[in-house]
């Protein structure tokens, strides 16, 4: 890439969640783009190994600094902001339940703000979110979700603690920024892929029961991959003129749930599924959020109609919005993108 935004290369860029799938692209995006003065942060158990190899890759990497540190600790929060200008927020807690949820989504991301804010020179905060938040309940099937819909108001009946913390952590950065003038940008991914992630997404399909059961049929899926996304989320750190915003980072070209694993099965390995029609999910769905409540959560209500409709409705998606504002546009086509993700299963399949 060329080098973009000269005179920014100089300010002191911290990047939170470094380690993991996305942030690891990032920190190789920030690179690319000429930025060295990176911080990377990551906690104390993390694996580092991924962002390392990234960072042997480029001569700038070596200049790049890796601190540990728990975002639930005001003090390591200080040390992480001290003379920062720019916070990507890739950290996120994948706690189960809505308690480790809200402390490690909420809470950490408080922390964080509030040592950008006192310790840091702060120009933007980027905070990456999910399309978990959203609720599509009352959508119509092949409605158009965009970043103008409704937000999930019940996230404990769709059973979702890591939707319920991206709520409250939009939530927290939404209050710094009418009340202490924090400069903010917020992204939500759509189903993030490509090497390094093996898992079908859940909008595909599940093989809970034995044998996997089909539920998107020909829903369109909200793809992007991880190389697009990275970009996407980089340039809402350097983009003036976005402050407040908030961003749904989708590719171009979707493809439905039934092409997607139509090519998995071709490349990877073939197995039995079968297609379930949404009315029939829906119904079934509803019956076990049902017999929950009548047992009184013996049987947890993992599937209720919420979570239905988020992930098995069907709906349609753009990237319009991020195109206009960012000058984004995905650099990987979705041909090249799902020839890159199979790549990474050609030795199992040897």
């Amino acid at each position: 890439m060329n080098l973009k935004y000269p005179s920014m290369q100089a300010e002191l860029i911290l990047v939170t969640g470094s380690n993991g799938f996305i942030g690891t692209k990032v920190v190789e995006t920030l690179l690319a783009y000429g930025f060295s003065n990176l911080r990377c942060f990551v906690r104390p158990s993390s694996q580092t190994g991924r962002l390392e190899e990234v960072l042997r890759k480029t001569p700038s990497g070596k200049n790049v600094q890796i601190i540990t540190g728990d975002l639930l600790s005001q003090d390591d929060c200080a040390r992480a902001t001290k003379d920062i200008s720019i916070v990507y927020h890739l950290a996120a807690g994948f706690d189960k339940s809505f308690a480790g949820a809200f402390m490690n989504s909420a809470l950490a991301t408080r922390n964080l703000v509030e040592g950008f804010l006192k310790y840091g020179i702060p120009k933007r905060f980027v905070n990456v979110s999910s399309f978990a938040v959203y609720s599509n309940l009352h959508l119509k099937r092949r409605g158009l979700l965009d970043e103008s819909c409704s937000l999930e108001d019940a996230p404990q009946e769709r059973y979702d603690a890591y939707g319920f913390g991206k709520l409250k952590q939009e939530e927290v950065i939404r209050e710094y920024g009418k009340n202490r003038g924090l400069s903010y940008v917020i992204l939500r991914p759509g189903a993030v892929f490509g090497p390094g992630k093996r898992d079908l997404s859940g909008r595909v399909g599940i093989d809970t029961f034995g044998f996997f059961m089909h539920f998107g049929g020909s829903n369109q899926l909200p793809l992007t991959f991880v190389d697009n996304c990275a970009e996407a989320i980089v340039l809402a750190g350097l983009v003036p003129g976005l402050d407040g915003e908030t961003f749904n980072v989708v590719d171009d070209d979707l493809l439905t749930s039934r092409e997607f694993l139509k090519a998995y099965k071709k490349k990877v390995k073939w197995f039995f599924s079968v297609w379930i029609p949404y009315p029939l999910a829906y119904g079934l769905c509803f019956l076990w959020e049902k017999y929950s409540q009548w047992s009184k959560g013996q049987l947890p209500p993992a599937f209720n109609v919420r979570r239905c409709a988020a992930d098995w409705k069907g709906n349609s998606y753009t990237n319009q919005k991020i195109r206009q504002s960012l000058g984004w546009k995905p650099r990987v086509s979705m041909e090249q993108a799902m020839t890159s993700f199979m790549s990474q299963f050609e030795l199992r399949v040897k």
